[in-house]
């Protein structure tokens, strides 16, 4: 069953269309990746479904969570979900804890506001999730300030603020990518072990396969504003057939392989105002041809229970593509 529907969903920013028609779900329980270059359009999906961009934005479409809609919500409905059922945290937890207030507080506001907790129990409550993410002496360090912390700590504490309105659905956006390779893997764990212990569904926006393989079990990629391709790990690791997943397998550099150059996906992600005639993804693809430039591929129901936007779709490999993990990095 979908906790999250998201249906036809389009973002302009001053007339200048950056989403083109998102369509999404997400079951309870359920962890998906979203992976693409910077500016596909993942962050601004979920800042759309919240109601987070600026006033400038124009949102269309639909977003509901059970059957409510957000799209066009009020702000008090907005408020309502916002850190209650639907949670976020961001990839720089710097620029998202207040740096002049005590962490503990910071967390205690989260319980009041969404459970409504206060005093005491709000007190012990926030010890109790300090220490659910791993901050050591949590009792001790309820009274510190952000910058007596390292960065992978605050990222925790950030987890546990987000976890303070014990949500259905927690929005991860890049949440290891300022993070050295060894607190990438403790914070992939602990989000995993995270969901198994409350249930709750995730939405993982990385640029990292390896770490999207880690903790998703359903991957969708992005371009020009665009989901291209979409299907669980095992499918899309065992066969990427969008030329553009492809070339993001093949940009990977294998820990075990030899010293073969790596192969880049030339070019970059197109000027949304200036977005080429038909697929957006055809002046960089090698296999495009002249029906590519002039026509718009649409996301179609594979056999293989993939969905597939691409008139020329790579052939399949039948080799399980190896892409290293954070705690592989860290061995090595």
């Amino acid at each position: 069953m979908s906790l999250i529907e998201i249906r036809d969903l389009r973002v302009a920013f001053d007339g200048i269309q950056v989403l083109h028609g998102v369509d999404l779900d997400v079951a309870k329980g359920e962890s998906v990746g979203l992976v693409g270059e910077s500016g596909c359009g993942k962050s601004v999906t979920w800042l759309a479904a919240l109601g987070l961009l600026p006033g400038k934005a124009r949102v269309m479409g639909s977003v509901t969570i059970d059957g409510q809609e957000l799209c066009g919500a009020t702000r008090s409905t907005l408020e309502g979900i916002r850190g209650g059922r639907i949670a976020m945290i961001f990839q720089d937890p710097s620029s998202s804890l207040n740096p002049v207030v005590r962490v503990g507080r910071q967390i205690t506001e989260a319980l009041r506001i969404h459970r409504e907790l206060e005093g005491d129990a709000a007190r012990n409550e926030a010890i109790r999730l300090m220490d659910m993410v791993g901050i050591p002496d949590a009792r001790g360090r309820f009274d510190a300030y952000p910058h007596e912390f390292s960065g992978g700590q605050c990222q925790r504490l950030m987890i546990a603020m987000a976890l303070a309105g014990e949500p259905e659905l927690l929005i991860a956006d890049e949440p290891t990518t300022a993070l050295d390779a060894t607190i990438q893997a403790q914070i992939l764990d602990l989000l995993g072990t995270i969901r198994a212990e409350t249930g709750m569904a995730m939405v993982f926006i990385s640029h990292d396969l390896g770490a999207v393989s880690q903790v998703c079990e359903r991957i969708c990629v992005m371009y020009a504003g665009r989901i291209v391709e979409e299907g669980s790990i095992g499918i899309l690791f065992d066969n990427p057939r969008h030329p553009y997943t492809r070339g993001l397998f093949d940009a990977i550099p294998q820990l075990d392989g030899g010293r073969e150059r790596l192969i880049p996906i030339h070019g970059t992600v197109p000027d949304p105002k200036n977005l080429p005639q038909g697929c957006a993804f055809s002046p960089r693809c090698p296999r495009a041809t002249g029906f590519c430039h002039d026509k718009l591929p649409v996301l179609k129901l594979q056999p293989d229970g993939r969905q597939l936007s691409c008139f020329h779709p790579v052939s399949g490999s039948g080799q399980r593509l190896q892409v290293p993990d954070c705690r592989e990095s860290v061995a090595a």
